[in-house]
């Protein structure tokens, strides 16, 4: 048996890890949201669609980031984020693009349409890429 003490802060350490899941997921939305508006504006006459693909993407980083550090991460950012999380940052994100491209290429090579190969590495990618950021990037060192 459990001792109560030990029972409540699992209970909240379990909350709080539910919570921080929840406010990454929000944010990463909201990233996604960015990294979608601008492509479309851009792609509409202002870009070829590869370019306008890319600059949404590096916008929706940075979104992703000022978010991060302020509603999911902010209690490990200690007042001001260095280099080097700002560096393990943008390898986190170029990571989640390299397992969503290679995801998306073994989908389709197996047989898979487009859209399902997507929502699988949209889910590969988020899960990698939020347990990166949370234990390399931001860990509560």
């Amino acid at each position: 048996m459990v001792a109560p003490p030990i029972a409540a802060a699992r209970s909240l350490t379990g909350m709080a890890v539910r919570l921080m899941l929840a406010r990454y997921l929000l944010v990463s939305l909201c990233a996604l949201c960015a990294d979608t508006l601008l492509f479309l504006a851009l792609s509409d006459r202002l870009l070829p669609p590869g370019g306008a693909a890319c600059a949404g993407y590096l916008f929706g980083i940075l979104v992703h980031w000022a978010l991060s550090v302020r509603f999911v991460f902010q209690d490990r950012v200690n007042g001001r984020a260095s280099h080097a999380q700002r560096l393990s940052f943008a390898l986190s994100a170029l990571l989640g693009l390299g397992v969503t491209v290679g995801t998306v290429s073994l989908a389709i090579q197996a047989g898979l349409p487009a859209a399902p190969a997507k929502a699988i590495a949209v889910i590969a990618s988020f899960t990698l890429v939020y347990l990166v950021r949370k234990h390399v990037v931001f860990s509560a060192s």
